[in-house]
């Protein structure tokens, strides 16, 4: 164990050496390393980040939940938007039906949202979203309040009208958001009582709810404010603990057809949407980018292997005699070998710090402009490293087989 920790101690101050001494052929030649070891990370860091917000924004739309709507989630050419728009509004009735019929479900709520004017003061904000929701919402759809309180119990069965407010319009309106709890808020002639704000969020990718831009009212209050007809209501259903999204979809198809009486020849006139679904969807294509992104590195560090394969070369001849030296005193192939791929991997792996140094800056610079985490997860540092190690190996085979061939009295000479 002590003789390969010096081995692999001695490579790597070669290795430092090496670099030191031959600064731009070094520099040069470890580039196209520092280049693929950018595209590779730099997409996988990017798609890694991209991907932990869009699914984190998915389960912030409720986790195991199914949405009953009259629109099928998706497009693209051949969707059948005629056939959907003949379909029925969701019903907040209906939404006692489903907790009473369906057994896999553990909370159900009723969702509408228009967009209106908030007027304080003779200040107004225009195109604020206004969702209007019952009793299980936060159950379904957890929220963060961080001034005020939440809408309570009493206030959804009294209809009241209070409301709980986005970061951003509680600045807009108020100039501080921690002022918002207690004043009035004017809404197309009706005057709400702010209790609450939420947690400010921050963009948000797969757009869903906007609750910095939005105000929550309860639902029987809604109803005085916003038109039912033309506010896109939706049935909001959260499976029971231990219940896939799956059986409590195939559930729900029942309990609908039931409600909705149905007879076995007719088709289903609701649509039941899964967001495992769209997660789905979206990691298949995340898939795609990932494979562009180690197409587009995989080209710059060949060039790279190849860089560091010229550097092992030259560095094998510069040495040969120091090889026949070390032959002579007893060094074995394998030593020999060892050392000159330990050297090639070390190599690789200073140019693969150099693209992961490249990519962190990078990740710095883009969080700040466009106000969105980027990061470098410690899995994608590793397999970084494990790339420059097997690049290193690939680049260092042929000239450290050569080097620990050779015959000790003819490398002396030479």
């Amino acid at each position: 164990m002590r003789r390969i920790l010096e081995i692999i101690g001695s490579s790597f101050k070669m290795a430092l050496q090496e670099l030191w001494k031959n600064k731009l052929r070094t520099f040069l030649s470890l580039f196209g390393v520092t280049i693929g070891i950018f595209c590779i990370i730099g997409v996988l860091a990017t798609v890694n980040s991209l991907q932990t917000n869009i699914q984190n924004q998915l389960k912030s739309l409720g986790n195991n939940t199914i949405y009953i709507d009259k629109w099928e989630w998706g497009g693209g050419a051949d969707y059948p938007f005629w056939k959907y728009s003949k379909r029925p509004l969701a019903q907040y009735e209906e939404v006692a039906e489903i907790k009473k019929r369906t057994s896999t479900a553990s909370y159900a709520a009723f969702f509408i949202s228009s967009s209106v004017n908030a007027e304080v003061d003779g200040n107004t904000l225009s195109n604020v979203r206004l969702y209007g929701v019952s009793q299980d919402y936060t159950n379904i759809q957890p929220l963060d309040i961080q001034y005020g309180r939440f809408l309570t119990e009493g206030e959804f069965q009294r209809g009241n009208n209070s409301v709980v407010i986005g970061n951003e319009i509680a600045e807009q309106l108020f100039g501080e958001a921690e002022r918002a709890p207690g004043k009035v808020i004017d809404i197309k002639g009706s005057k709400v009582n702010v209790v609450g704000v939420i947690k400010k969020q921050g963009s948000q990718i797969v757009g869903g709810w906007q609750f910095d831009k939005s105000m929550i009212i309860p639902y029987q209050f809604a109803q005085s404010v916003i038109d039912e007809r033309r506010s896109d209501p939706i049935i909001m259903v959260k499976g029971a603990p231990a219940v896939s999204s799956k059986v409590l979809k195939d559930e729900l198809t029942g309990t609908m057809r039931s409600i909705r009486h149905l007879n076995p020849t007719q088709e289903d006139n609701f649509a039941l949407n899964d967001i495992n679904d769209l997660s789905e969807s979206l990691e298949k294509a995340f898939v795609s980018v990932n494979i562009g992104g180690w197409a587009i590195g995989a080209l710059a560090f060949i060039v790279g292997i190849f860089g560091v394969a010229n550097i092992m070369f030259v560095t094998v001849k510069e040495r040969t005699s120091q090889i026949g030296l070390k032959k002579a005193i007893g060094a074995k192939s394998r030593v020999i070998l060892m050392e000159f791929l330990l050297e090639s991997a070390f190599l690789c792996i200073i140019g693969g710090i150099m693209g992961l140094l490249l990519v962190f800056i990078l990740t710095k610079v883009a969080s700040s402009l466009i106000d969105f985490p980027f990061f470098l997860s410690p899995f994608i540092i590793l397999i970084a490293i494990i790339i420059c190690i097997v690049a290193g190996i690939l680049a260092g085979i042929i000239p450290a087989s050569q080097a620990a061939k050779m015959d000790p009295v003819v490398a002396i000479r030479s």
